[in-house]
């Protein structure tokens, strides 16, 4: 069977992995377990919720972070034919009532840790008539318990589902600009979870670290994590990432690259004497195999850094507007320094040295913003925004962002990010953004302070100032750097950990 629908997703997970663990994470001191079996029947006790409260077919928020009762709530919204509307947990208030009334929200899901939103909602979203507590364990004035819907709507759910059908809207976390609300359809993200065979083992232990309301873990940890049989453990906190890594030791993680640089940063400063793949075990649990990168461009080199640690990195590439994939590199079919090779639903042409992409994964539109979608799709293409080529055997290389590029008064265009990505290897420089300012090219650099303290670098800037006089001497005269701004704090950033660049 080939799944079209998450739904299909969800029984084939059962039918063909039954009693296996699905789910591992802590309660409390204790390690819980969750079968497929058990994400199908909670999945479907959701669903049934969702139709006895008369919410079939309506947008749903579900606000929290990577839980188990996310995860269901998910998948019984999504399978009731109604609309899920995954939120970001860590905006503000204001900001998370903007967003679900853009979305036309009528129900809330949302983790205890927001109940300041629950509260905010009743005055500021009038179109929502459901509150329901993750964690409640009674209903209280004006919200319900999950895990009481749970048990007082548990059997068996169907209901006719359009793969074409809107499935979810999820927000952009974009670096610039106002998020936009992409649509994606049942078999939007179903083509992409399947249509690729990493070939993993059934039965693989993965460790879910992303924000789950960003596509990239939606998709390729959730859903394709159900499709191929793994169990996935789901990481409790940000800051017990390293003591969780050694609890659950998982053979393969998602990352994004600030991440895998500053896991890089922290391998090397642990290294000394001791043989570097000793240095991995201990820092991951023993078990790490892959790590697969997307969310934004990694420098290539180090994919060869993390091999020399005995760990394969899987550089991937996509946005949430293709659901999100549209190229991976394989274990047996790589290429250094592309973005992987195209999925087998994906086409791309390049337009004047834009990426334009094409298949079953790209987006039905964005929510009511008809003049942004039409600037977006033409005939069925989406252009994506990222400049690069695509060789003869489907291999994607990205060279920077359309939007960002910078024009010179020479007539010159300059891509900030092959500059960044240039200078970003040197390891005094932690985060960097270049931009056009005065005719002429800025860097903005937030030194790694550590490192320069290790190293016993008196003046930082004096240094920075070196390294971009021998990168000006290697580059041609145009994409010169002409003038530096050292910063004392990291730069704001998105969710999805990539730097807001205005």
């Amino acid at each position: 069977m080939t799944p079209k629908t998450l739904k299909d997703i969800i029984n084939y997970g059962a039918t063909t992995y039954g009693e296996q663990a699905a789910y591992r994470y802590k309660v409390r001191k204790e390690i819980a377990k969750k079968t497929y079996l058990e994400v199908q029947r909670d999945s479907m006790a959701v669903s049934r919720m969702v139709e006895k409260l008369g919410m079939k077919g309506r947008h749903i928020a579900i606000l929290g972070t990577t839980t188990y009762e996310w995860i269901i709530s998910f998948f019984g919204v999504t399978n009731s034919a109604s609309v899920a509307v995954p939120i970001d947990v860590q905006l503000p208030v204001d900001d998370i009532c903007e967003l679900l009334e853009r979305a036309d929200v009528e129900m809330l899901i949302y983790d205890e840790l927001r109940k300041d939103v629950a509260a905010a909602v009743k005055e500021k979203c009038p179109r929502i008539q459901c509150l329901i507590s993750m964690q409640a364990e009674e209903a209280t004035e004006g919200v319900l318990s999950l895990h009481r819907l749970l048990e007082e709507n548990q059997g068996n759910y169907d209901t006719d589902i359009d793969p074409e059908q809107l499935c979810v809207i999820l927000f952009t976390s974009g670096t610039t600009g106002k998020s936009k609300g992409v649509m994606l359809c049942h078999r939007n993200l179903t083509d992409n979870a399947t249509v690729l065979d990493y070939k993993f083992p059934v039965g693989m232990v993965a460790m879910t670290l992303l924000p789950i309301n960003h596509v990239y873990c939606l998709t390729m940890d959730i859903i394709k994590g159900l499709y191929i049989g793994v169990t996935s453990c789901i990481n409790d906190s940000i800051m017990r990432v390293q003591k969780n890594m050694k609890l659950f030791q998982p053979e393969m993680v998602l990352l994004v690259p600030l991440v895998i640089e500053s896991i890089y940063a922290k391998l090397k400063a642990a290294g000394g004497m001791m043989p570097k793949k000793m240095v991995a075990k201990a820092a991951f649990g023993g078990n790490l195999k892959y790590i697969c990168s997307g969310g934004a461009y990694l420098n290539p080199d180090y994919v060869d850094k993390f091999a020399e640690y005995g760990i394969t990195i899987l550089q991937g590439y996509g946005m949430t507007e293709c659901s999100p994939v549209i190229s991976s590199n394989l274990p047996w079919d790589s290429r250094k320094g592309s973005v992987g090779k195209l999925l087998p639903n994906c086409q791309a042409k390049v337009v004047d040295e834009e990426i334009w992409v094409k298949g079953s994964s790209v987006m039905m539109g964005y929510y009511k913003m008809p003049e942004e979608t039409a600037e977006a799709l033409e005939d069925g293409w989406l252009k994506t925004g990222d400049l690069g080529y695509v060789d003869e055997d489907d291999f994607i290389y990205i060279t920077g962002r359309k939007k960002n590029l910078i024009i010179l008064a020479n007539g010159e265009n300059v891509s900030p990010e092959e500059i960044e990505n240039q200078l970003s290897v040197q390891e005094l420089i932690k985060e960097i953004l270049v931009r056009e300012k005065d005719a002429v090219i800025e860097a903005e650099i937030f030194p790694d302070y550590e490192y320069a303290k290790k190293k016993r670098i008196k003046d930082v800037k004096e240094k920075l100032q070196e390294l971009i006089d021998e990168y000006n001497e290697s580059t041609t005269v145009y994409k010169r750097i002409h003038s530096l701004v050292v910063r004392e704090t990291e730069f704001d950033k998105t969710t999805a950990k990539k730097i807001k660049r205005f």
